[in-house]
């Protein structure tokens, strides 16, 4: 089963519950809404395992409707990841491998992107998240990039394409932040950035971002993500051929100082 299987399969045993509690006490969703400070609709979400429950709603459900720990005991296992059901796998290889290698062509990958940018991604999200539900992502991307001062420390690459760059998600003023901070993190050793240029006329990448890794143990495999999640490539030819595109999206790039001086050109015309 995969890991968005996983998540699904949790908030729907979770919503199950919350509904067989909520039916048992003779209470209607619209009541119990005005317990926890949840809309009728949004009540139905969770009990639907479309929406995890947010702030305070499992413990108060959990007194309100009898449940004597039931949804408590079902809600720990809402809150073991910080990040989205389909990402969970991903998430704890990145954790330890020995090697990472990105190919972003829409945003900063989320190892780079400063506190500024992060938040104006997921102000971007559609549908739109709860004010709290942003918080909770942002605090997780940062908290993942420590893997980049972990020790041993792992050797992580990159290859952005150049309108990454530019493109002013939250405005000049955190683009800027977020150029100074991706110039930081490339001056670490165990990390490189390079920039593949508009002008190029040739492309190894066009299929689409790719994440590469190679764990601890020296197992290679990739991970990609499309619009509903994600998901792992651990079988030849096609492994192989992706760690092959990302060999020559790297030839085709600007090598690291070339890339520094075009990152700092942009951050100084802002």
């Amino acid at each position: 089963m995969h890991s968005g299987e996983r998540g699904s399969s949790t908030l729907e045993m979770f919503g199950s519950l919350l509904r067989f509690f909520r039916e048992r006490a003779g209470m209607t969703q619209e009541g119990l809404g005005g317990q926890v400070g949840y809309s009728k609709s949004q009540v139905a979400m969770v009990e639907r395992g479309e929406r995890p429950p947010k702030g305070r709603l499992v413990a108060i459900a959990d007194e309100a409707l009898g449940a004597q720990g039931a949804l408590l005991a079902a809600g720990k296992q809402l809150q073991t990841s910080r990040f989205p059901a389909w990402f969970e796998d991903y998430a704890e290889l990145e954790a330890k491998a020995a090697a990472i290698s990105m190919y972003a062509n829409h945003v900063v990958p989320g190892m780079l992107q400063a506190e500024g940018y992060a938040r104006a991604i997921f102000n971007c999200h559609c549908p739109p998240l709860e004010d709290d539900e942003v918080e909770a992502r942002v605090s997780a991307r940062l908290e993942r990039q420590k893997v980049l001062q972990r020790k041993p420390a792992p050797l992580v690459d990159f290859v952005l394409e150049e309108h990454t760059l530019t493109r002013p998600l939250g405005g000049p003023t955190a683009l800027k932040e977020q150029l100074s901070h991706m110039l930081e993190l490339g001056q670490r050793r165990n990390v490189g950035i390079q920039v593949m240029p508009h002008s190029r006329e040739v492309h190894a990448g066009l299929n689409g971002p790719m994440i590469l890794v190679e764990t601890a143990e020296r197992d290679r495999l990739a991970y990609v993500e499309g619009p509903g999640g994600g998901y792992f490539v651990d079988q030849q030819p096609n492994l192989g051929d992706l760690f092959a595109q990302y060999g020559i999206l790297r030839a085709q790039a600007l090598s690291p100082e070339e890339s520094t001086k075009l990152i700092e050109r942009v951050a100084d015309a802002l």
